[in-house]
């Protein structure tokens, strides 16, 4: 059950908080750009959640996704890839490179899996807010990414709430 306190944040545990889903909080108009932290930005690749995974430590998901992707074609490119300062950076690098595994395409959902059970594992923040979603449908809202996402015509495959649903499941019979 979430909690939620007087300034309208849901209190997923004692020491984090993240808003409630339903205030407007990131927008823009013609005098202001207004952020905050997402709801559900545990859930994104980009979050601050290091992963800790194949004898080494990532920065985010993402960090670790595209690191694998070059870790044994291109050990130069797997490391600035390591040490590229945003998530941003990782995305610039590894779409700018083409020398990833040959077999890239057989593999990345098993790859996200590993990493997604390995981030959830390893931040209580972000196992309670899964937990916490129920039997709902986990749907990554991407109108870019039909693949990961749900793409710009809602038909997309969504592998990524694909993953953390079956994590969910996994996690609920524990």
């Amino acid at each position: 059950m979430l909690r939620v306190n007087h300034f309208g944040f849901c209190l997923y545990y004692t020491n984090t908080m993240y808003p409630s889903s339903d205030q407007l909080l990131n927008y823009e108009d013609n005098h202001t750009v207004a952020f905050f932290t997402a709801p559900f930005e545990p859930f994104d690749n980009f979050s601050a959640h290091t992963i800790n995974i194949w004898g080494k430590e990532f920065k985010t998901a993402e960090h670790t996704y595209q690191w694998k992707k070059f870790s044994e074609t291109d050990p130069d490119i797997a490391e600035r890839i390591a040490v590229a300062g945003s998530p941003w950076l990782v995305k610039r690098i590894s779409h700018a490179n083409s020398n990833r595994l040959a077999h890239w395409d057989a593999i990345k959902v098993q790859i996200m899996k590993e990493i997604i059970v390995a981030k959830v594992a390893q931040h209580e923040d972000l196992r309670e807010m899964l937990l916490q979603t129920g039997n709902k449908t986990i749907v990554k809202n991407s109108p870019i990414d039909s693949f990961w996402g749900i793409g710009s015509d809602g038909k997309g495959k969504n592998m990524m709430g694909e993953i953390f649903m079956e994590v969910r499941d996994q996690l609920s019979q524990l």
